[in-house]
């Protein structure tokens, strides 16, 4: 692997590249608070003893490979440690990390992430709508794997697009437990052979929420266990920048294959619902110094029962109250708070307008510039 320098000698990112070795070595080769956000789908130590059949006595496929393997839960233990440790480096203050993992690991990876210095935000389950049937009948069906989203230490300012995730949800709060299916059929990627490409393919589903909700376009999204690609085709689809970290050569030739095929959404599409205090905050008097509004100028309640003149410091006066739009509002409302951008209307050619359709008008002349 070869990286580049800049004029000043510190390593540039290698944005939108898999790069092939040991993800701990990597990590510590890459420049410091560089990283928006890591995923990472570390090994869950299954401790398997033996294979696991079917009750026609076939044989499951499950996951028996080398990277899965350790000595004890000690080797364990400084892997999760090492490569945590590498990882909080590469975050930028305000980055954040979500890491997943079953019942076999994702206890001591959250003790370990707290040991790191990470402070936890959420742990979310997904709840597996298809999972893999319990063969052997003494156990409950894994139904589900736990997801653990920290941020780089207590009081960052991390990325949560509350109202996006809101509006993936029908409007409804994003809970902490999301119903999603494991890859099948066309999604589940398969080698040259016929098979699967990769044991615990994450689906495309829960990445595109872990990103809209916790990552901007232009992000930098870093996976170091890149496996098939699934970070990296869903955040190059997103107008995130990727680097994914990946020693196994036949994981890397899916995953680039599956990267080349990959199609960024236009920019307009890209666009999420934002939270109203995330907007640029517009006071009321602009309006009147724009001319939107007029001194004098009467504005009526959105239920019409009251009415108030416009001055020209931006306050309003009412028979025996005078303030601003939100305490007048309340006041005449005989309630302990209003939202008087909502509350408040002016009349032109016979139409009742809110006013709040003058601070989108000039929020919007902010973004795109006057039209």
């Amino acid at each position: 692997m070869t990286i580049k320098t800049d004029t000043k000698g510190a390593a540039s990112l290698p944005l939108n590249q898999i790069l092939a070795g040991d993800c701990i070595e990597i990590m510590n080769s890459l420049p410091e608070g560089s990283v928006d956000l890591i995923f990472a789908d570390p090994p869950y130590n299954l401790q398997l003893k033996g294979d696991l059949h079917r009750p026609d006595n076939s044989r499951v496929d499950a996951v028996d490979d080398h990277w899965d393997q350790f000595d004890s839960f000690a080797a364990y233990d400084r892997f999760t440690q090492d490569w945590l440790t590498a990882a909080r480096r590469l975050l930028k203050p305000h980055g954040a990390i979500w890491v997943i993992g079953s019942y076999h690991n994702i206890f001591r990876v959250g003790a370990a992430m707290q040991n790191a210095g990470f402070w936890l935000l959420n742990d979310v389950v997904w709840r597996k709508s298809n999972p893999m049937p319990n063969f052997r009948g003494k156990r409950f069906t894994n139904a589900h794997e736990t997801m653990i989203w920290a941020s780089k230490s207590e009081g960052a300012k991390y990325t949560f697009n509350y109202e996006a995730l809101k509006s993936l949800n029908e409007g409804v709060q994003m809970r902490s437990d999301w119903v999603l299916p494991i890859c099948t059929g066309h999604e589940r990627l398969k080698d040259d052979n016929g098979d699967k490409a990769h044991p615990t393919q994450k689906p495309e589903s829960l990445l595109h929420r872990v990103l809209v909700g916790s990552t901007n376009p232009g992000d930098v999204v870093l996976d170091p266990f890149f496996g098939t690609g699934t970070t990296g085709a869903v955040a190059k689809m997103l107008g995130r920048e990727y680097i994914g970290i990946e020693r196994e050569d036949a994981y890397r030739r899916v995953a680039e294959k599956r990267l080349a095929n990959t199609r960024k959404f236009d920019r307009e599409a890209l666009q999420v619902s934002a939270s109203k205090r995330a907007e640029p905050r517009i006071p009321f008097g602009q309006l009147v110094e724009r001319g939107m509004l007029r001194p004098g100028e009467e504005l009526w309640s959105m239920n019409g029962r009251f009415k108030a003149k416009v001055r020209a410091d931006g306050t309003l006066i009412g028979d025996d109250i005078k303030g601003s739009i939100h305490q007048v509002g309340a006041h005449l409302e005989g309630a302990p708070s209003c939202n008087g951008w909502t509350y408040w209307c002016f009349r032109r050619d016979g139409q009742t307008i809110p006013i709040d359709l003058l601070r989108q008008q000039i929020r919007a002349e902010m973004e795109n510039g006057p039209t």
